[in-house]
């Protein structure tokens, strides 16, 4: 099972980075954290490396669900999304597949909280 859902856009990195926020927002998520992996693979390790950007991110009611399901399932929030420039000048943009990610957890109550979160990031990802 692939653990990701992925699409390439004609979009300029920073383009996708603020339309896959705006497609985020339209599904009930906020971006709680932005990693800039370019940079800081620059800064920590003096390495050139393409634009690369690790959006976190969250739908404050299914973590909440989440949480209440599994106690320690905050090891997995939020939710991930990447976007990279690719060398051909076009930009993909990859989101985490909640059910896959949640196989590992034993835990029945999850299943349709992964489920719903799955379809929502699929969403996303689709209307880029």
């Amino acid at each position: 099972m692939k653990y990701y859902f992925e699409k390439t856009v004609d979009y300029s990195f920073d383009e996708a980075v603020e339309k896959v926020t705006e497609e985020l927002k339209k599904e009930g998520f906020g971006v709680l954290t932005e990693i800039d992996v370019q940079a800081t693979l620059k800064k920590k390790l003096d390495i050139d490396f393409r634009k690369y950007q690790i959006l976190g991110a969250c739908n404050p009611p299914f973590a909440h669900k989440a949480l209440l399901a599994e106690n320690k399932i905050g090891a997995m929030l939020p939710c991930n999304v990447i976007v990279q420039e690719l060398d051909n000048g076009k930009t993909e943009v990859a989101a985490v597949d909640p059910v896959a990610s949640m196989q590992a957890v034993e835990n029945d109550k999850l299943g349709g909280v992964a489920s719903e979160i799955r379809s929502k990031l699929e969403k996303v990802i689709e209307n880029l």
